[in-house]
Order: structure tokens, then C-alpha cells, then sequence
């Protein structure tokens, strides 16, 4: 069998990949790691919580002498490395707790696993880490218009023209890193960590650098679950600056297929970049997610327009990210399985469906629930 850790499990794009691995693989032990911050959720696992090769582990990943013998009870294979501190706003007001868990708590990961994989027989033989990261890495983009290319505002768009409509540049592989928030700086320092121990050690690892992910399960402080649940109680929806920064969208569940793919078949020691060559201008999206909210709760066209309320630009707003895939597509055969249209119809409809969820996040029961259970133990 392979013993695979999968950490930050319980969050948003974490959760959909133990799902995928647990159904997928039923040959592999899947062990979800997760500290359970604020963003960590084990009822977003509810459904696959009494698979015989799922198991739970309640761990910072900052603790570098539990997680070594970790590796040594559960004879861990692979490792794929989601855990982090994410949210840019956060970052700005507690660089520290970023710097803490996103660098050393990747390092410690790394050490961890080279000290277990190095006293194997086999060695590396086998093995795998694989570090997710993110497209904010890099630093920020030119915002233009490609002559004789207007920037389309519907959802029928093709993801072609969505790729060309703000500007010919992108983030490839060898872009050269550029991070302007803590927290993009922090995800920058974990994987240049990640590759030295490669170099120096020869740790078969990967990193991936992936555009902004929507979909079911995303804690609701990020834009578009926040904004769909603000629609539905007619409350504000806050729009930093003219809503003119632009970011690639990639449906979540694809970003999980990716995961699946690179970990499986992606070259050691290579760099993939996984976007859904989607870029929207926020305001623009923000239209759309007020289109499709107001269609299926029977609102009048329109009517949430007057929810949208400019404030104050974030510090060091990055005007705009986006992602070139192409090697991901013509090494591995992996695209996006999701045009917009149908990713956001979706997404806006799991979020409505799921109501107790998302008031159980909003009001912060599920860490209560969650605190008194592990405290019992």
C-alpha cells in the first residue's frame, strides 16, 4: 500500500483532494493532517469519514518531532503538502504567523521526511514530496489590452479569449520570483525550501504554482463564497478599490485532477504551473455572481446591484495574476474540465444548497464542535 500524508486536509482545496485520493485509491492508506485553524473543517470530509483507508491526524505541522514519528508509525510514502496560512489581509496584519507556519512549518515537514526516507534501506527510492503553492509568487502582471481583443464580460466567453483579454504576459515555470504581500513572500521562501532539499539532499520533490481556486467548501472570507452568502442576506459586497484587479480562476475540482496527476506521473524536481486560463476582472465577477445568485433565488434582475460598495484598496493590491499551463497540458494531458458558465452555476448553487454549512462556518460552531471533541480524547 501506499501511506500518503495529505496536509491542511480539512480545508478547501485540501479536503477536495483527500476526497479524490480516498475514493480513487481504496489500495492507498490516505492519513489527512490538519491543525484545524479557523480554515481547517472536518464536516467538509463528512462524507468519506468512515472509509477503511481514510484516517485522520489532528497535528501542527510546525511540530517537526511529532510529525517524524508520524512518518515512522504510518511508513509515509508521500507526502502532498497543502497546509498554510493564506489569506493576503491576514498576512498584513500577522506577517509572523505566516512566516511561522508557511516556511518553518514546511521546513520542518522536509526535515522530518529526510530523516525517515534517508534511514530506509530504499532510501528515496519510491517517495515523494509534493509542495502546492501558489501563483502570487511571482509578483504581479502588466494590465492591458491586446489590440483588436475586448475584454469579454460574459460567461460564454471561451477560455481563450478569457486568457488574451487583459494582457499577453504570463506566469510561466522560469518567471522569476517577486512577492509583494507576507504572505506571497512567505509562500516564495517555502518553496525555494522545498527545491533546495532537493539540490542538496536529492529529495524527490515537485512544486506546483496554481491560480485562484473557487468551488463547494472554501471558507467564506475569500470573495466568492463571502459574496454569495452577502447576496443572499442583503448585506454589503465590499470591492477593494474600482474592482479593476484581475485574477485566473480555476474550478477546484480540477485543481484536485491536477494534484492527482503531478503526483502521480509529474517529473522529480520539476516546476508545473496550473491555471484555468480564466482571467476576470473582480468587479466583472462580481456581476456575474450577482446575475446567477439573483436568477436562482427568484430576484429580480439586477437587484443586488446596490449591494456593491467600493472601499479602500488592499495594501500592495497586485493588479493582475495569470497562469500559463501549457507544459502542465502538453506534458501530462491535464486541462480544464469546466468552462466558467458552468463552474460558477455550480459553485453559487452548492453554497445556496448548503446553508447550515456555511452557517456553521459564519458563526464558528464547527470549531467548537471540533475543540471539545479532540480536547475529550
Amino acid at each position: 500500500m501506499k501511506n500518503i500524508v495529505i496536509t491542511g486536509g480539512a480545508g478547501f482545496i485540501g479536503s477536495h483532494v483527500v476526497r479524490l485520493f480516498v475514493n480513487k485509491y481504496p489500495e492507498y492508506n490516505i492519513i489527512c493532517l490538519d491543525k484545524l485553524t479557523y480554515a481547517g473543517n472536518l464536516a467538509n470530509l463528512k462524507d468519506i469519514e468512515d472509509k477503511p483507508n481514510y484516517k485522520f491526524v489532528k497535528m501542527d505541522i510546525c511540530d517537526f518531532e511529532a510529525f517524524y514519528q508520524l512518518m515512522q508509525d504510518e511508513k509515509v510514502d508521500g507526502i502532498i503538502h497543502l497546509a498554510a496560512e493564506s489569506h493576503v489581509d491576514r498576512s498584513i496584519k500577522d506577517p509572523f504567523t505566516f512566516a511561522q507556519t508557511n516556511v518553518m512549518g514546511t521546513l520542518a515537514l522536509l526535515q522530518a521526511a529526510k530523516l525517515y526516507w534517508e534511514s530506509l534501506p530504499e532510501k528515496y527510492d519510491g517517495k515523494r514530496f509534493y509542495h502546492i503553492s501558489t501563483d502570487e509568487v511571482y509578483g504581479a502582471l502588466e494590465l492591458t489590452h491586446p489590440e483588436g481583443i475586448e475584454p469579454p464580460f460574459t460567461t460564454t466567453a471561451s477560455s481563450s479569449e478569457h486568457h488574451l483579454a487583459y494582457g499577453k504576459d504570463f506566469f510561466y515555470e522560469d518567471t522569476k520570483y517577486n512577492p509583494h504581500s507576507p504572505y506571497s513572500a512567505a509562500k516564495a521562501s517555502s518553496d525555494h525550501f522545498v527545491r533546495a532539499y532537493h539540490d542538496t539532499y536529492g529529495m524527490p520533490t515537485i512544486v506546483t504554482n496554481c491560480s485562484n481556486n473557487y468551488g463547494p467548501y472554501q471558507f467564506p472570507e475569500k470573495l466568492i463564497p463571502l459574496f454569495i452568502n452577502n447576496i443572499r442576506h442583503r448585506k454589503p459586497l465590499p470591492v477593494y478599490g474600482k474592482g479593476e484587479n484581475v485574477r485566473d480562476w480555476l474550478y477546484v475540482e480540477d485543481h484536485a485532477r491536477a494534484i492527482d496527476l503531478i503526483f502521480h506521473e509529474g517529473k522529480t524536481a520539476e516546476t508545473y504551473n496550473i491555471g484555468g486560463f480564466n482571467e476576470w476582472k473582480n468587479i466583472d465577477l462580481i456581476k456575474v455572481m450577482i446575475k446567477t445568485v439573483d436568477r436562482i433565488l427568484g430576484n429580480p434582475e439586477g437587484s443586488s446591484l446596490d449591494l456593491i460598495t467600493y472601499v479602500t484598496d488592499r495594501a500592495g493590491h497586485d493588479l493582475r495574476y495569470a497562469i500559463d499551463s501549457t507544459k502542465l497540458q502538453k506534458e501530462l494531458g491535464w486541462e480544464p474540465s469546466l468552462q466558467f458558465e458552468e463552474g460558477i452555476e455550480k459553485t453559487v448553487r452548492w453554497y445556496l444548497d448548503n446553508q447550515e454549512w456555511m452557517d456553521n462556518v459564519t458563526s464558528g460552531d464547527y470549531q467548537k464542535y471540533y475543540e471539545t471533541m479532540y480536547s475529550n480524547r
